[in-house]
């Protein structure tokens, strides 16, 4: 999906494995395909959720001041930009949520190709809304974190999917490790990292990093001074972690380091740290990847074999035929927008796995639900593959 410029070239491969095969043939094109240019014109609509709530959403600026961020030393701590999504008490009320800051979409549709206007992406529609008041009752909490060099609005189809079924989810955007991340007051933080990595910096960095800054928005959502004035309606005792890329590696290395986080979920990315000899202390973790030589046992990718290895409780290994790295975030519905090449997995079918197999997951392990499309195969989801039956 996106056209890697040469000098985050390296970043992102090395980070993420971004260009597994699939990706480098989908590359954007110089000149939009035909007939894009205006279909392009209109706004993106996400898919709409499929649960019983409608959505709230809200933005939360957090800076951790105990702690250097490794990217620029010099700056006032970690910081870190959150939207909640949540299930909202009544349909209607509030604003429609924005989807992102035109600076924010202006700096990644210049790594989409010029097909693509950043004007227009900002404009996107979601499907939930500000200013409205939760559902009654504790709900289990969802953190996710994207893939390295876009931000968290890019799983936003998915984050609100998850919200409808009744979990409230934190999107983090992670300080200088995307093209842009849009402040209060105006400031855009851009990809420090990505120079970072290029120049040598090892992908751990990014994982142990983000497994702190997981740690710090639990810290603020569930502690005893809480930053949303909602908080009573998450239920601090149910917390899921998911995540592109390596949003997904730092899951893993996230419930390593913080033993509230219940169960987890790597969606095609490389593990760039080693599990502890204990594993997971036995909670449960999904990795959700492409149908090719990059995320089938034995692929590209030997960072899944070892730690499917050193995972010690509920997992699976799933692949999903005709998929690409971009299948597991808000990509296809983009990419289908614009004209973009696209993989053979439809993008409507990309949207319905995902949200699929990740609330299954979800619903199993953090409400005790029976979900048995985790169990094998089903006729429903002919392009989902069990390894290691």
């Amino acid at each position: 999906m996106i056209r890697i410029t040469r000098a985050a070239a390296a970043a992102v491969l090395v980070c993420s494995l971004a260009l597994p095969a699939g990706v480098a043939t989908a590359a954007v094109p110089d000149r939009p395909a035909a007939g894009a240019p205006a279909q392009a014109a209109r706004a993106v609509t996400l898919p709409a959720p499929t649960g019983p709530y409608a959505v709230g959403s809200t933005v939360l600026p957090l800076v951790d001041r105990s702690r250097t961020d490794p990217w620029v030393p010099t700056a006032d701590g970690r910081a870190l930009m959150v939207t909640l999504h949540y299930p909202a008490a009544h349909p209607g009320g509030g604003r429609p949520a924005p989807y992102a800051t035109r600076e924010e979409a202006r700096l990644l549709a210049e790594q989409l190709g010029p097909g693509v206007s950043g004007d227009v992406l900002a404009r996107t529609r979601t499907h939930s809304r500000t200013g409205v008041g939760p559902a009654p009752g504790r709900h289990p909490l969802v953190l996710l974190s994207p893939g390295f060099g876009v931000s968290r609005w890019t799983l936003t189809h998915l984050a609100e999917d998850l919200a409808s079924r009744g979990y409230v989810v934190a999107s983090v955007d992670h300080a200088h490790e995307s093209y842009g991340i849009s402040l209060p007051g105006g400031r855009t933080l851009t990809c420090v990292a990505c120079t970072a990595l290029e120049g040598g910096v090892h992908g751990s960095v990014v994982t142990s990093t983000r497994a702190a800054d997981m740690r710090y928005v639990l810290d603020r959502l569930t502690g005893p001074e809480p930053v949303w004035r909602y908080a009573d309606a998450i239920d601090a005792r149910r917390v899921g972690m998911a995540g592109h890329s390596i949003g997904g590696a730092s899951a893993a290395s996230a419930m390593a380091a913080d033993p509230r986080i219940d169960a987890g979920i790597n969606m095609d990315g490389a593990f760039w740290e080693d599990l502890p000899a204990e594993g997971l202390r036995g909670r449960p973790f999904l990795m959700l990847g492409t149908h090719d030589g990059m995320h089938l046992p034995g692929g590209q990718d030997a960072t899944w074999d070892r730690t499917w290895t050193a995972l010690d409780g509920w997992k699976r290994w799933i692949t999903v035929a005709g998929s690409e790295h971009f299948t597991f975030s808000d990509g296809p519905v983009i990419a289908r927008h614009f004209g973009l090449p696209q993989p053979e997995l439809p993008a409507d079918r990309a949207v319905a796995v995902t949200r699929t197999y990740v609330a299954a997951f979800f619903d199993r392990h953090l409400r005790g639900l029976s979900r048995p499309v985790l169990d094998g195969p089903t006729p429903e989801n002919p392009e989902v593959r069990f390894q290691h039956p």
